[in-house]
């Protein structure tokens, strides 16, 4: 049995994700914000924790982290405001990669977006900026970490029903339904060889393990 603790637990792709995992018999945990959304997680049969990414510091997260097995970052502040965006995106997801290592929580799965590199081309003075700036940052931080990570990065997230599907490498904006971005987590913490591994992907016609296989 796995212990996974996902940040970001009530996400639009975490309640996706939750009940594939608990179904594939793992332990699952989903830190959310807003206890309004507790009884919503519940369902799922991922157990919910209370608390603000935003606002815990490293030592908070170690705790929160230790004794799991796997982190999922899904966690984001959903744009808008440039601060707020920063501070989730980047500086709490780099927190929690920090606290993963110290509490020896070796795996971690970032999810991501298709753009997200170094030459995103988004211009500085766009809207969308703080957030492709804050993911390449975080990315770049988890890439460079000692830990067994992975990143996965969709393409546009739509609610199409699920295909079981992708195109790795994807041309375009890669759209994608988000109930696969939740199978193709499920399967990267399946497949030890997605380890030090960008993947980027959208809609396609290759099965999802097969196509994230290394």
């Amino acid at each position: 049995m796995t212990r996974i603790l996902i940040f970001g637990g009530h996400g639009k792709v975490a309640l996706l994700l939750e009940p594939l995992l608990v179904r594939d018999g793992h332990t699952v945990t989903a830190v959310i914000r807003d206890p309004a959304h507790e009884a919503e997680v519940a369902a799922t049969g991922a157990q919910p924790v209370v608390a603000d990414v935003e606002l815990l510091d490293v030592e908070q997260l170690t705790n929160l982290v230790a004794g799991n097995d796997v982190v999922v970052w899904s966690a984001g502040a959903g744009g808008g405001d440039p601060a707020r965006t920063y501070a989730v995106d980047r500086d709490a997801a780099i927190r929690s990669m920090e606290a993963a290592a110290a509490a020896r929580v070796d795996r971690f799965v970032m999810v991501s977006w298709l753009g997200s590199r170094p030459d995103h081309g988004v211009a500085a003075d766009s809207s969308f900026f703080p957030y492709a700036d804050a993911k390449r940052a975080a990315d770049e931080h988890l890439a460079a970490s000692a830990l067994d990570w992975t990143i996965l990065a969709p393409g546009a997230l739509t609610l199409d029903p699920p295909t079981g599907r992708i195109e790795v490498d994807p041309v375009g904006r890669g759209a994608v339904p988000r109930a696969d971005v939740a199978a193709t987590i499920a399967a990267a913490i399946a497949d030890d060889s997605t380890i030090g591994r960008t993947i980027r992907f959208g809609g396609g016609d290759e099965v999802i393990g097969h196509a994230i296989a290394g």
